[in-house]
């Protein structure tokens, strides 16, 4: 059975350059390297859905870290790319690790034609500093990963080289990820199409290789295994790492797969004890709905939540590179990962502001009854019935008859408001949920890409819930529980 965890544009491509190269760290055939400008929010009147606010676009996106209530990630782009957020709902473009223009000149002496764009940063809290790992590569052998050390996420100072691959060497130097394991040992894993994924262990004194000592744990010769992530979990080490093409948009076949060791460094098999050095890997996530092919993934934990960021190429944008940032939990050993954040079922809907609940007003479950705010009583009325849809899409309908929470006539405009009416399988009568870093959720219908909210942060009872641009205010934030209590 799955358990869900309780009370948790990338910039617009201008240009995409095809380069041909023999034996490439980011894949063996063909390469496609993204040059990106500053972010664009997509905009409150889009026709299309956006499940985050703000400016979400981002390739490869590191794992969050949160620092004085600000949650942080960077991606793959000129100087590293960055966002921030206050919610995890709504993001904003933020400075970048290096100034507009430069980069650690070490690089070159490495890979020569580096010009900037850096490669699926990683960051992580380790020894009183916050380490930047960063990829510097052109598609193709040479590569390197440097690391950059910061004690406020704001100034950065270069520590230099971690690892490089030279026209000889059997691995790539790509895609670096770090953590620690149960003895407080650090590990990074690394490594591309070129020949899978490698592992060495790291010097929490300097952010730097330990020893000279790599092993390769996943993929092997030809491989298509990269963008790896490990976490820890009772005793077992789960290995997380990308196969398929990236970069191409829709056509992009990026998936995600996992194996597990009881060791950081290895064996990994999958779910079927395959080998993952023989070909073995269990998928976790694939392209679904809109979610073209998944990458990158990252897990943070807060408030009782698995938080997993990804990059998708987004079906209804075009396939822009965008953020997602998901639900992971756990079956049998084994974890999953979903953009559902609630299990089908009856509920009653909070607001956190009012602390008042969803109520059909009148409570005969009547269409085109106003859905309004009410006191808490447990009234048929104020349960609500969830469906899942998929991608974290919810069918939402009222337990007084059986009607559907519906937009009036699919209005996307700010003030549009709620009522019961028959589900017609309007994108006005389907809400994606979203949650918080603080474990509230967000409803955004999919005609539009405003919120549901309680008008004008209201605490009377009565007031018809409506639509607005999202901001964060906690009157657009709510809670679901066991309905009739």
């Amino acid at each position: 059975m799955k358990i869900y965890f309780s009370p948790t544009m990338l910039c617009k491509i201008l240009a995409v350059v095809t380069i041909t190269a023999v034996m490439s760290c980011k894949k063996t055939e063909r390469i496609k390297t993204s040059l990106r400008t500053a972010s664009a929010a997509v905009t409150s009147d889009a026709i299309t859905t956006a499940s985050l606010a703000g400016a979400t676009g981002i390739h490869d996106p590191s794992t969050i870290i949160k620092r004085n209530g600000v949650y942080h990630v960077w991606g793959t782009g000129n100087q590293i790319y960055h966002l921030t957020s206050t919610d995890l709902v709504k993001w904003t473009v933020a400075s970048t690790v290096f100034s507009s223009g430069t980069w650690p000149s070490w690089i070159n002496s490495y890979v020569s034609t580096f010009a900037g764009t850096f490669w699926a940063p990683e960051c992580i809290y380790m020894g009183g500093k916050y380490y930047m790992y960063y990829s510097a590569s052109m598609g193709a052998k040479p590569c390197a990963i440097g690391v950059a050390t910061s004690t406020d996420l704001t100034t950065w100072t270069d520590q230099g080289m971690v690892i490089y691959s030279d026209n000889n060497t059997v691995y790539g130097s790509i895609d670096p990820s770090v953590f620690a394991d149960a003895s407080g040992n650090y590990w990074m894993t690394y490594g591309s199409h070129l020949t899978g994924i490698w592992i060495a262990q790291i010097n929490p004194a300097t952010g730097k290789r330990l020893n000279t000592t790599v092993k390769n744990i996943a993929g092997s010769s030809s491989s298509e295994h990269e963008a790896s992530y490990v976490i820890r979990n009772g005793s077992y080490y789960y290995l997380f790492y990308n196969r398929g093409v990236c970069c191409n948009g829709t056509s992009s076949t990026y998936y995600v797969q996992m194996g597990r060791s009881t060791s950081p460094n290895g064996t990994y098999v999958d779910q079927n004890g395959v080998n993952l050095l023989s070909g073995g890997g269990t998928t976790v996530l694939s392209s679904s709905g809109k979610y073209y092919g998944p990458g990158q993934v990252g897990v943070y934990a807060e408030n009782g939540y698995n938080f997993v960021t990804y990059h998708y190429y987004d079906g209804d944008n075009s396939g822009t590179p965008t953020l997602a940032v998901g639900n992971m939990g756990w079956s049998n050993g084994w974890p999953f990962i979903t953009q559902d954040w609630i299990a089908a079922g009856r509920y009653k809907i909070t607001n956190v502001n009012s602390g008042k609940v969803w109520d059909a007003w009148g409570c005969t479950g009547a269409s085109q009854q106003a859905i309004a705010q009410g006191t808490s009583n447990g009234l048929l009325c104020q349960a609500w019935d969830f469906t899942t849809l998929g991608n974290g899409v919810y069918k939402i309908t009222c337990a007084q008859g059986g009607l559907a929470a519906d937009v009036i006539n699919c209005n996307t405009a700010n003030g549009a408001p709620l009522d019961l009416y028959a589900y017609l399988n309007n994108n006005c009568q389907k809400f994606n949920l979203s949650r918080t870093g603080s474990g509230n959720l967000v409803f955004t219908p999919l005609n539009g890409n405003r919120v549901v909210e309680v008008p004008n942060a209201s605490t009377a009872d009565g007031v018809q819930l409506a639509l607005f641009d999202y901001n964060g205010a906690t009157c657009q934030q709510w809670t679901v529980g066991t309905a009739g209590q």
